[in-house]
């Protein structure tokens, strides 16, 4: 298992930016695939965007063209640009690490982080 920290929440208005981070614990980060999940109240826990070891991405229908994920294989970091936020972007933002070809609900999640976009 790989311990994911994640930083960067914050209470912010509609319009406005904000970018995720989440450190790793692992020395062999650069296998993992990496993604940012969210739950919002009352819902299901959903996709937000991944990347590849080898840095190809993909995104929800949602957030495409306002987030983009990327990540820093030699300091064990991934991050989450998010821009032009709106409301309905509230919600505790999860990382995730797991290895290619695998669920990734049975991967490695960090602990969480409050995203909240008031209008």
């Amino acid at each position: 298992q790989v311990q994911l920290v994640e930083s960067g929440g914050a209470l912010v208005q509609a319009g406005g930016s904000l970018r995720l981070s989440c450190a790793a614990s692992t020395n062999i980060f650069s296998i993992y695939v990496m993604g940012w999940y969210r739950q919002a109240p009352g819902k299901q826990r959903e996709l937000v965007a991944t990347i590849t070891s080898g840095g190809s991405t993909n995104y929800a229908d949602s957030v495409k063209g306002r987030f983009s994920i990327s990540r820093d294989n030699a300091k064990k970091m991934v991050y989450l640009q998010m821009n032009s936020l709106k409301r309905e972007d509230t919600a505790v933002y999860y990382c995730n690490a797991h290895r290619a070809f695998t669920d990734p609900n049975f991967g490695s999640w960090g602990q969480g982080t409050q995203v909240t976009v008031s209008s």
